[in-house]
Parts: structure tokens; C-alpha cells; sequence
């Protein structure tokens, strides 16, 4: 099935609104050297590279050096090539196919999630009740029997997973809202047999028995065997359009992209330290906290290391993003809206350090946001995963780094 490339740049939230009527809601790296540290000049994609062992005795200005950082034309070496979401050496299988979008729950009944570990970039934002969601974008899940468990599409997650052009995977729907947009032609998705899904893939979802204290709603789970079943009845390419973008620049193979002069963090919480908001991260105060030892993030939340019920190890990831969007709230139902076109402040944390800049994203549904340092160049991501922590604009002020 070939899929007609739309842009369709959201340049106000009340346009979008004004579209949608209705009611109602369903719902192997490759061995690389001992890593260096590379010494980067905030704002530069081409500047000094320093490492531990051998700083160089000449002025930065003088140095020449290219900053190394993973290659635009991705070649194939021994089967594999480096990820577009991760940068880190991939089957080539896996690596050349969309990944898949999967909605989430985050909050304390759904606990533990089944597969997040595996996810190459985890979309955090809020959503009614003044708590997050979670959106897992996989590249390599082959080795996942379930991901789960599966909640519903709120269209701000629906749209940043089609800026990845990834096959998108929900239970249920706020209907007035994503009814439209889930339906159209030009959408990937695998989603249950709700109202207001037009394509139902029940042969992708099942329940999963986790005993007494599990509502139902938790116990819906995506299953992959299902998934290739119904991707395959559906007709989809799993193949990127020929005009897709990347949504990261990563650095290069053994390496990590320092930014010495910048300030440094290892506490970092997108909903405050302390007390409550109404911002959607004031309810189980989640955080991560930053190891020098082995350069990752390590997720909490609710007081307690977030764990994957599929590894039994605490979620980590190698960098951090808070994207500041402009936020609204929709009706009495309190149904969220958030600007994920156009621009807005961004934080990057990687290695340790505190990049603050710009995202943008002004070409379009099937683009990703972009990461932009206060200089205006593109911010460079150290290799492996990335959460994004979506921060209402409205309630930035509760954000803290330390």
C-alpha cells in the first residue's frame, strides 16, 4: 500500500479544533573502542575534540578537527547500519522498517508496564486527570511476545508519532478529537475495535490475566505476532517514505558529546522536587536521576524506581528532553490539547549537562521536531534512548534541574 506524503503543518491549536465535532471516549551492537569524551562548543556541529588521555595544546580556535557525529547516508557494515532513533548499530531489518507508536498508562494502577526497555524514544505528556501518558516509539521489538498494557489515542500523541512515521497502536479514543485524524488515509494504525475506529485490528490486542488488583482497562496488551498479522492484512509499507527525516543528530561511535561549559544536572524533575501542580507531572512526581559511571538517566516515579515488568530492571535512557508546547484545555471533560507543530523552548539533558534551546517542526505531519541549541544549531544526542517529557507551557515554572 503506497502512502500519499500530506503536509499538513498545525499552525493554531483553534484550527485544529474547530475541525473536530462530537463526543465521547474508548477507550547488537557492534564493539566499539573504550568511549572518548568529546569536548563540544555549545552550538557547534564542527568544532574541538578533546579526549581524557590527550587534551591538545593549541587554542580551540586554531583546531580543526571535524566533530565527529553519525553520517547522514547510513551505510551497511556486516548487516547492520546505525538507528535513526538511537544512532547505535541495528540489524538492518530492523533498522530500515518503521518503528511502531504504542499508547501507554503511567499512572499507579497500571504499574508495572510490560516492554518499555526496549523502546528507542518514550513521549511523555499530559492528559485529563492531570496525570501523563506514555507513547513508546519501537524500532526493535522481535523479541517482545506483548507490550503493554494499551490505552488510548489522544491526537498530540497520535501527531509526534506520525512525525516518526511510525505505525501507530491504541485501545480506544477521545472520539471528537482523534476520530478524524486516526481515520485518515494516509494514517498507520493498528487499533482495537472501538467506536470511532473505522479499520478495527482486534487480531493485534488481547487481555492478559494480572491477577485481583488489575482493573480491566489494564489488562489490554498489544501482541506482536498479532501486530505482523494485522499490519499485513491492512496492506501497510514498512518501509519509510523516501522523504522521510530523521529526528535526531547523534554523535559518532565511541564517543559521548560532552558540552563542558555547560551547566551540569543530575536531578532532573519535569513536574518540581516537591508539592503538587495540576500540570500533569504533579501527581507521582517522576524524575531521573543521572549516572557518571555509565552516562544514563534513571527513571522514578511516585517515590520508587520505575521498573519493566519484561527485563525487571529500572527504566534508563541516554538523554532527556522537556518540549515546551502551548497547552489548552478542551471541554468539561477536561480533554487536553497541546501545539506539537511549529516552535517552542526545549532543555536538552545528555551526559549530564543542560542544553537549552529551541524545537521546531514547520514542515508538516510527517516530520519530527527537531532540537535546536540558543545559537540556532541543531543540539547533538549521545547515543541510545531518549525520553521527551512534553511540559505544558502554562506550568513550566514548576520544572526543576539540579
Amino acid at each position: 500500500m503506497h502512502r500519499k506524503r500530506i503536509a499538513l503543518a498545525v499552525t493554531s491549536l483553534l484550527l485544529t479544533f474547530s475541525c473536530l465535532t462530537g463526543c465521547g471516549d474508548e477507550e547488537t551492537r557492534m564493539e566499539v573502542k573504550e568511549p572518548e569524551i568529546v569536548i563540544v562548543d555549545e552550538g557547534q556541529t564542527e568544532g574541538t575534540v578533546e579526549t581524557e588521555s590527550e587534551a591538545p595544546e593549541a587554542a580551540p580556535e586554531e583546531l580543526t578537527t571535524a566533530y565527529p557525529v553519525v553520517s547522514e547516508e547510513r551505510e551497511s557494515v556486516n548487516g547492520q547500519i546505525q538507528s535513526y532513533l538511537t544512532g547505535q548499530w541495528t540489524n538492518e531489518e530492523i533498522a530500515t522498517r518503521r518503528p511502531i507508536a504504542v499508547m501507554i498508562p503511567n499512572n499507579k494502577p497500571a504499574m508495572p508496564q510490560y516492554g518499555l526497555s526496549k523502546a528507542a524514544i518514550i513521549y511523555e505528556a499530559p492528559v485529563e486527570g492531570r496525570i501523563t501518558r506514555l507513547m513508546a516509539v519501537f524500532e526493535d521489538f522481535d523479541d517482545l511476545d506483548r507490550i503493554g498494557p494499551v490505552r488510548s489515542s489522544r491526537d498530540y500523541f497520535l501527531y509526534t508519532a506520525m512525525g516518526y512515521e511510525a505505525i501507530y497502536c491504541n485501545w480506544g479514543l477521545a472520539v471528537p478529537y482523534v476520530e478524524a485524524l486516526i481515520n485518515r488515509d494516509d494514517v498507520y494504525n493498528v487499533s482495537a475495535a472501538v467506536t470511532g475506529i473505522h479499520n478495527p485490528a482486534d487480531e493485534a490486542f488481547d487481555r492478559v490475566s494480572r491477577g485481583s488488583n488489575y482493573a480491566l482497562e489494564f489488562t489490554g496488551y498489544l501482541m506482536i505476532d498479532g501486530l505482523m498479522k494485522a499490519v499485513d492484512r491492512l496492506g501497510y509499507d514498512w518501509n519509510y517514505d523516501s522523504a522521510y527525516v530523521r529526528p535526531f543528530l547523534f554523535v559518532a561511535d565511541g564517543t559521548y558529546a560532552d558540552y563542558a561549559e555547560n551547566e551540569s544536572a543530575t536531578m532532573i524533575y519535569p513536574g518540581g522536587a516537591s508539592g503538587s501542580n495540576s500540570g500533569g507531572y504533579g501527581s507521582y512526581h517522576p524524575y531521573f536521576e543521572y549516572h557518571e559511571d555509565d552516562h544514563l538517566y534513571y527513571r522514578y516515579q511516585d517515590g520508587s524506581k520505575q521498573i519493566d515488568e519484561y527485563t525487571g530492571g529500572q527504566l534508563t535512557v541516554s538523554n532527556v528532553i522537556f518540549q515546551y508546547c502551548h497547552g489548552e484545555v478542551r471541554d468539561d471533560h477536561d480533554y487536553l490539547a497541546f501545539g506539537v507543530h511549529g516552535e517552542g523552548e526545549a532543555i536538552v539533558f545528555t551526559n549530564g549537562k543542560v542544553i537549552k534551546g529551541t524545537w521546531k517542526r514547520n514542515d508538516g505531519d510527517f516530520t519530527p521536531a527537531r532540537f535546536y541549541d540558543e545559537n540556532g544549531d541543531e543540539i547533538i544526542m549521545n547515543q541510545g534512548s531518549t525520553w521527551i517529557c512534553n511540559i505544558w507551557d502554562e506550568y513550566s515554572e514548576f520544572i526543576e534541574y539540579k
